[in-house]
């Protein structure tokens, strides 16, 4: 008789670390063909269909890189709570906090030079985000409160106030639903396309998170603290403000990415500025390793899958929901997969030890 136990490796391969993603991908497009099958669709050419709606032309691929933008910012954002082991299931909240924080200094901050328009409301879509983020931090590291709750509730205050200003108290005169226009001055500009300059920040926050979790003393913290708060807590490390910092720090982030994305595509607080990016990003920073350059990666098919959907409702006559349910069977089998990174299945025989 055989007993099998899961135990976590004590080594880990540096070949697993790009092989598992990879199979665990090729698993999910199985399954993904699958579902599409028993909807009496061609899986091959439904995924040649998703493919040219994300990248068959100039312009799809530019829409794509834009979609991924916020959702790379958003995983980039969680990632650093989760280095912890703090679950922030709050970067919608914050994205959409950063997005408030912008509009309210484009719209009523009238005293400052036009130039300045851009980079203050920035930094305040930076502080809005951050704060709604430090909320749940303190609750947590002064009186245990958990995390996943807070940060998962406050995502709705966010969105509900968020519907408030937008639909009444900051609605533009005589306009449609949302917020007058941005003026020229607070639009993020284009450097290709629909791709506009939040590449660069995106890009930049990649190779600084990078460097801040692997090779600085905070990011070793961090580190420590997610795998062991005991020893963390014996080393000296204060893990009370760590876990605020940390939350600080990603919620910035998220915030960031909320105002850079309402800066530059939306070009006024309206209805969507919910999109899902804080959510998805989650889904990002699991998928990618917790590592910032594995979630460039993982956000741009994460986008590919959401822009190359409404090319399934053309060609094929699927509904959009389609593609949702396709980036739903992409993250199963990574999840899945990630445990083998960590853990490994021993086979005990009858009568040892």
């Amino acid at each position: 008789m055989m007993r099998f136990i899961i135990e976590k490796r004590t080594t880990k391969s540096k070949y697993s670390v790009f092989i598992v993603p990879l199979v665990s991908f090729a698993i999910s497009l199985l399954l993904g063909a699958i579902v599409l099958a028993a909807s009496k669709a061609n899986p091959f050419a439904a995924y040649k269909a998703m493919f040219e709606g994300s990248f068959g032309n100039i312009r799809r691929i530019q829409y794509t890189l834009r979609e991924a933008m916020p959702l790379l910012m958003c995983g980039l954002a969680v990632g650093i709570a989760f280095k912890l082991k703090f679950w922030n299931i709050g970067a919608e909240g914050q994205y959409v906090s950063g997005a408030i924080g912008f509009t309210w200094v484009v719209q009523f901050w009238t005293f400052l030079p036009p130039v300045l328009l851009l980079p203050v409301g920035l930094l305040m879509g930076i502080i809005a985000g951050g704060l709604w983020a430090g909320v749940p931090g303190t609750l947590k590291a002064q009186w245990g409160v958990d995390e996943t709750l807070t940060t998962l509730m406050l995502n709705y205050v966010a969105i509900g106030y968020a519907e408030y200003l937008y639909i009444d108290h900051w609605k533009a005169p005589f306009g449609n639903m949302g917020t007058p226009k941005f003026p020229d001055a607070a639009i993020l500009p284009s450097v290709w396309g629909r791709v506009h300059a939040g590449v660069f920040f995106a890009l930049a926050l990649v190779v600084i998170l990078w460097f801040i979790l692997y090779k600085t003393r905070w990011g070793f913290e961090l580190n420590m603290i997610g795998k062991n708060p005991k020893a963390a807590r014996y080393q000296g490390v204060s893990i009370k403000k760590n876990i605020i910092m940390a939350m600080l720090f990603s919620g910035a982030i998220a915030g960031l990415a909320g105002a850079i994305h309402t800066s530059a595509v939306a070009q006024k607080l309206t209805t969507g500025v919910n999109g899902n990016y804080g959510f998805t990003g989650i889904i990002i920073a699991w998928m990618g390793g917790l590592n910032p350059f594995g979630s460039i990666i993982v956000a741009i098919v994460m986008a590919a899958l959401s822009t190359g959907a409404g090319q399934l409702q053309i060609a094929l006559k699927l509904p959009e929901a389609m593609g949702a349910v396709l980036q739903g069977l992409v993250l199963l089998p990574l999840l899945a997969g990630s445990l083998f990174n960590e853990y490994h299945l021993r086979v005990i025989k009858k009568g040892a030890e």
